[in-house]
């Protein structure tokens, strides 16, 4: 079994001893015993100064892009790194002041527009250049450490669903993307990682031995998290990505979508380790409310094969082909931009967009990021802190 750094950092307190100490973290942040770290960390008689809680919430109470206001009594001041503009992602420098270590500790879902590991990216930034260390607490990346999959963010389309150059699915943990950005950034940061014990990069989380605990409100079960890093798209189109449902991301789908004829357009592309079964559905919020939908339920057969981000790119290049005057990508404020497209934003860039207006065959679409994928995986390496 998978021991978390959370569980490990309990058994050696010592390191927090004198310390005034902030914490980043939701409700994801449990020991094995399913315990709040805060509350373990108060009991052990530490100086916890600060709580920040990121997108969502410290209990994941608010649904997407909602701002963060009412939390609830720990205790403990809590501050929420999700208000609703831009600056409130950030920790206002009088919140850093008096504190000597910030503790990161959530669980991540392995994609790069999941926020949370943005969140702790532009604190990184925040705390860069003062005495501040910043701990990270590892956890497992639920995909697995080995697969990488899509394009790099151009970082002419930074945003807050793209902060960090790697690919969608970028196969490392918090601890080690840590790392990766600390490099990049050439952040002047003390930064630690208590690494997890008995993880190895070809793990996916049910084989972890760890509960699954709901990172956010859409994010209820491992599957979702399988199929996140491709159905997130559908959050720049003008279909439903399943919220509102019990199942979001597994399901999509609009009023305008026949789902036999778009599963049938998708049985004739070269998608492995999924089955594509046509359904209806009613979303109770979010895109459709209330109208009955037609669209498709993605199950996944085969994790080794499946590829999410390209399974929801020839997904999105058949919806463009049958539906030509009623598919749309959207427009307007999305994650606090408003200069870009969502879709383009959370692709990295408008080359898949444009392509896809184009007509271009979604094989030809799939292929183009292969450089990307190549070049980051000569780069990933060096940033393991974990064997396969």
């Amino acid at each position: 079994m998978v021991i978390n750094g959370l569980d490990i950092l309990l058994r050696n307190t010592g390191l927090l001893k004198n310390r005034s100490i902030g914490l980043i973290a939701n409700q994801t942040s449990v020991s094995m015993g399913l315990e709040y770290s805060w509350k373990l960390l108060q009991r052990s008689g530490t100086q916890l100064k600060r709580i920040f809680s990121p997108e969502h919430g410290l209990f994941a109470v608010e649904q997407d892009q909602i701002a963060v206001s009412r939390q609830p009594d720990t205790g403990c001041e809590i501050v929420s790194l999700y208000g609703d503009n831009e600056q409130s992602l950030v920790p206002r420098r009088e919140l850093l002041d008096g504190l000597d270590l910030v503790i990161f500790d959530i669980q991540d879902v392995g994609s790069r527009y999941y926020t949370y590991l943005n969140t702790l990216a532009l604190f990184m930034e925040a705390a860069g250049g003062f005495d501040i260390e910043i701990m990270v607490l590892d956890r497992p990346n639920p995909l697995g450490g080995t697969v990488i999959e899509g394009p790099l963010l151009d970082p002419a389309y930074h945003s807050f669903v793209g902060v960090m150059p790697v690919p969608v699915r970028h196969g490392l943990t918090a601890g080690e993307i840590a790392h990766f950005y600390r490099d990049y950034k050439k952040i002047d940061l003390n930064l630690s990682v208590i690494t997890m014990q008995g993880w190895s990069r070809d793990m996916l989380f049910p084989e972890t031995g760890l509960p699954w605990v709901p990172p956010s409100p859409n994010m209820p079960a491992f599957p979702v998290a399988e199929v996140y890093p491709g159905m997130c798209l559908f959050e720049g189109l003008n279909l439903s990505e399943g919220r509102g449902t019990t199942t979001p991301f597994l399901l999509s789908g609009a009023p305008f979508v026949d789902p036999f004829e778009f599963a049938s357009r998708l049985a004739s592309m070269p998608l492995e380790g999924v089955i594509f079964r046509p359904t209806w559905f009613r979303p109770a919020f979010h895109k459709y409310s209330n109208e009955v939908a037609g669209g498709l339920y993605l199950h996944v057969t085969d994790q080794a094969r499946f590829r999410p981000f390209a399974t929801a790119v020839a997904m999105t290049c058949a919806l463009k082909d049958i539906y030509p005057d009623k598919l749309s990508f959207l427009e307007g404020v999305y994650e606090f931009n408003d200069t870009s497209p969502a879709f383009d934003l959370l692709a990295g860039s408008e080359a898949i967009r444009s392509m896809i207006i184009r007509g271009t065959p979604a094989e030809t679409v799939i292929t183009s990021w292969q450089n990307d994928e190549a070049s980051f995986a000569a780069v990933k390496p060096n940033f393991h802190l974990y064997e396969a």
